[in-house]
């Protein structure tokens, strides 16, 4: 799946990264990354499917000044958990962009929020990071599944069911995959 993106490292920037079936690490099962910076350095993303069920009003009264206390909070990954990264991504269909705004401090978001309410604003707490060679690494096992961006899908669905719905667009049979339960004996 990797050897598309080989020659041009940074091509995996912008994209999802989708954890195998197989791939039973706690902090990855069936999530979906988007990658938000990719090169010889390392990597990093946050995982867009692992809702934490809190929104940024309950965290701290700070977000609310800026009237960010609706936005909901996401496990970005393991990496630094106790920060907080502000995101705002907009899906021009037309145009096939996937417009990202990563890393905002409240004030921006706020502004961004404002100006184009068609925007998807979103916190993380915490990232996913590879060190160099790491992700390549962990791609030539196949850890993870290549997928361009899908930004209809990343607004409409959550949870597992976005890393599914992925996962049957990438492939037919990691698909029907992803369709197994998680303990097998539940079947």
């Amino acid at each position: 799946m990797y050897d598309e993106f080989q020659e041009e490292d940074n091509q995996l920037t912008g994209s999802l990264i989708l954890a195998h079936p197989h791939l039973k690490d706690s902090n990855f099962f069936r999530s979906v990354v988007l990658m938000t910076s990719h090169g010889s350095e390392g990597s990093v993303g946050v995982v867009v499917n692992k809702d934490s069920g809190v929104r940024l009003g309950q965290v701290g009264s700070q977000f609310a000044d800026y009237d960010l206390q609706d936005v909901p909070l996401y496990v970005g990954g393991p990496v630094e958990p106790e920060r907080i990264f502000l995101s705002a991504w907009k899906v021009v269909p037309e145009a096939n962009e996937f417009k990202l705004y990563f890393g905002m401090e409240p004030m921006i978001a706020q502004s961004k929020r404002e100006s184009d309410p068609e925007l998807v604003l979103r916190a993380f707490k915490g990232y996913s990071g590879w060190s160099s060679g790491q992700l390549r690494s962990e791609l030539n096992e196949n850890a993870w599944v290549i997928s361009k961006m899908d930004g209809y899908a990343i607004n409409r669905f959550d949870g597992e069911e976005l890393w599914r719905h992925v996962m049957m667009n990438i492939d037919l049979g990691l698909g029907l995959m992803s369709m197994a339960p998680e303990v097998v004996e539940w079947n």
